[in-house]
This record gives structure tokens, C-alpha cells and sequence, in this order.
């Protein structure tokens, strides 16, 4: 079957009068069919009759996970300890699901004492889970990495972020969402912080990371250093000198703690801005030097408050922004009293984030 190439589109005649329009963006694979655009996935997981019509079906199920066997199994959602020996690695599991169950952040909000803390910097990247034979997002998606990026890595989990540096977060997420397994992952480190299935404290198994790096030398992986936190004033300095490199901010773990699915207390990150994620739901037209083009994205929060976020965005992500129903990511000062956030900044598409339907809608201010 015929491909398309990177960076090209062509044309299939459907019901109508006007042809559908497939492309191939980055190595993510899109049609302008409804079919496609109306499914309430992430959209490199997204295929249509027109997109197996040109690729085939046997392209189809191997990029998306379907009925062909070589698609990858997805991780297990249970976060089951091994019944060996304390400082046993047990192998990944078998059954399937639809997502790892990874340890999640809260924020800190000046109420915990984090003198002795281990403290490291929050990565602006792509949050990635080694399950011993490839790497799954927070949602469970596979990342298609080539073969020479996943060398030398364990046959057991790893938790870690897919970096591409500071004030590359954009950038990382066109790499790792492409589907072709290009050289593009070059650009890509995996920072590891953590061994999941690891029953030991978190110096321990952070120790373990460090050791399997410096040992084994995966030609694409790194380990996340960790400092222990000082007081108040050393936390502030540290994260002063993070953000001034264009860094994100800082993660706390609390000292003897162990792994465990969802979010917990004993990791907490710290900002000076706030963040959010909202769905799209449609596009405002630009005016002035933007005219042509979007002027901003009109999105709403999980409940239902519906603003504009109009700064951020790039000349090319006006001319090409993302699709209704796309997840975003947004900084924002605070919010207004209706709830509102207060001067919005556009940081990128979520590739990792569930679908969702707001619970209720209210009215922008």
C-alpha cells in the first residue's frame, strides 16, 4: 500500500461533493473526515476508513493498536509490589490495561516543612513509563521509540520524563508523538527519577537508577540528580536559579518514601506560576498583524469555564493551531473571583491527557 510522506497530504473522494484531506504532520497521521475529527481520543491514536484505505489496514493496526498482533500491549493499571526480597526488581506484568499506575504530584502550598526533602528540578517534558519492552504515557499510549533509543535499557519499569531540554516542551512532544521511529528521538534524553516496582525507600531505589546508568550506559538515558533541601531559603534560591535557566520548577520527595499509584503527599512540586489543562473549542480569528490567522484559542476547563487564550502561541501554531477537541496546557497568574484564569499563556498540546467533557459550563467573564 502507498504511504504519505512527512509533511504531505493527499486527497480521498468521500460522500460528498469536496474530497477529504489526509496528512501526515510530524509523523502523526490525521483526515479531515468526521469520522476522525469527532473521536474523543488523543489524536495520534485516531484512524478512519480513508487513512486504511491509503495505508492499509495492517499500517493501520500497527500505529494505532489494533486486531494485528505486532501493536503493543498496553501496561498494567494495578501497581503490584514483587513478593520477593526487599530489593528485588519484579518484571512487568502480563495482563493489560489502559494506563501505569504512576505516582503524581500535588503542590506545595507553603504548609509542609521541606527541610530534608530531596529536591530536583521539574522537567518540561513528556512524562514516559518504561514497562521493561517500551515506553507508555500517563493514559497508557505507546511511544513509538526506535530500537537504538530504547538499547540497553532494563526489562523492568522505570519512571522518567522524555526531555529535550528547557523551553523545548513543544518540540518534545513533536518528537515522541511521531509514529515512524525517526532520527528525530536524538534530540530526546529519558531522565529517569524513579524504579516503580522497586519495594525499598525512595534513596534507595533512586540509588538504584543511578548505579543502572552509570553501569549498564543506555546510550539515551539519564538520571534526575536530587540535593536535599536546606529550608525555605534554600528551596527559593534553587528555584530562582531553575527558573532563570528557563527551567519549570522544583520536585520535593519526602525522604523514606515509597512508590505508590496516584496522587501523594510525599512528592510535591513548586512553581511561582500556575497551570491547567483545557479542551479547545474553537478558534477566534486574528486581527491586526495576526489577521488571517488565529487571533486565539477560545477552550474550557473541566468545569466548564470558558475563556480565551490569545499569547504563546507561535506564528506557525497560529497557522496551523491546534484542532478542536485538542487538550492543551496553560500558564496563568491567578485565578479571578469567578474563577476565571487570569492572564492565560498558551504552553502546548497535552499528548498525555485524557479526553474530558467538562461537568458543567459556565459562562466566561
Amino acid at each position: 500500500m502507498a504511504d504519505i510522506a512527512d509533511g504531505a497530504q493527499v486527497e480521498v473522494q468521500g460522500s460528498g461533493s469536496k474530497p477529504y484531506i489526509l496528512k501526515n504532520t510530524g509523523g502523526v497521521y490525521s483526515c479531515s473526515c468526521p469520522a476522525w475529527r469527532n473521536q474523543s481520543i488523543a489524536i495520534e491514536r485516531r484512524t478512519c476508513k480513508h487513512l486504511r484505505k491509503v495505508r492499509g489496514d495492517a499500517a493501520e493496526d500497527a500505529r494505532v493498536g489494533g486486531s494485528d498482533a505486532s501493536a503493543p500491549a498496553r501496561p498494567a493499571a494495578r501497581n503490584v509490589r514483587p513478593k520477593s526480597g526487599a530489593n528485588t526488581v519484579a518484571g512487568a506484568e502480563s495482563d493489560t490495561a489502559t494506563a501505569p499506575a504512576l505516582l503524581l504530584a500535588h503542590s506545595w502550598e507553603n504548609d509542609v516543612d521541606l527541610t530534608g526533602w530531596w529536591m530536583s528540578e521539574k522537567l518540561d517534558g513528556v512524562r514516559a513509563y518504561w514497562d521493561g519492552k517500551q515506553f507508555f504515557s500517563r493514559q497508557g499510549n505507546p511511544f513509538f521509540a526506535p530500537d537504538w533509543f530504547t538499547a540497553k535499557l532494563p526489562d523492568h519499569p522505570l519512571d522518567g520524563e522524555l526531555f529535550g531540554g528547557r523551553k523545548k516542551f513543544q518540540r518534545t512532544v513533536s518528537v515522541v508523538r511521531r509514529q515512524d521511529r525517526s532520527d528525530d528521538w536524538k534530540e530526546v534524553a529519558f531522565v529517569i527519577f524513579d524504579a516503580p516496582r522497586l519495594e525499598a525507600p525512595f534513596e534507595e531505589r533512586l540509588a538504584y537508577c543511578q548505579r543502572y546508568v552509570e553501569d549498564v550506559a543506555p546510550p539515551y538515558a539519564e538520571w534526575l540528580e536530587h540535593q536535599t533541601c536546606k529550608g525555605v531559603t534554600h528551596l527559593r534560591e534553587e528555584l530562582a536559579r531553575v527558573e532563570g535557566l528557563g527551567g519549570e520548577g522544583l520536585m520535593l520527595r519526602k525522604p523514606g518514601s515509597r512508590y505508590e499509584a496516584g496522587r501523594s503527599h510525599t512528592l510535591l512540586k513548586v512553581k511561582s506560576f500556575k497551570d491547567d489543562e483545557a479542551r479547545v473549542v474553537g478558534h477566534a480569528a486574528g486581527a491586526g498583524r495576526h489577521k488571517g490567522r488565529l487571533g486565539a484559542l477560545e477552550v474550557e476547563l473541566r468545569d466548564g469555564t470558558r475563556f480565551s487564550v490569545g499569547t504563546g502561541l507561535s506564528d506557525k501554531e497560529r497557522e496551523n493551531p491546534p484542532p478542536v477537541g485538542t487538550i492543551i496546557t496553560f500558564r496563568y497568574q491567578e485565578l479571578s473571583n469567578d474563577g476565571v484564569p487570569r492572564f492565560p499563556s498558551y504552553v502546548g498540546v497535552r499528548i498525555d491527557a485524557a479526553p474530558f467533557e467538562p461537568t458543567a459550563r459556565r459562562k466566561r467573564t
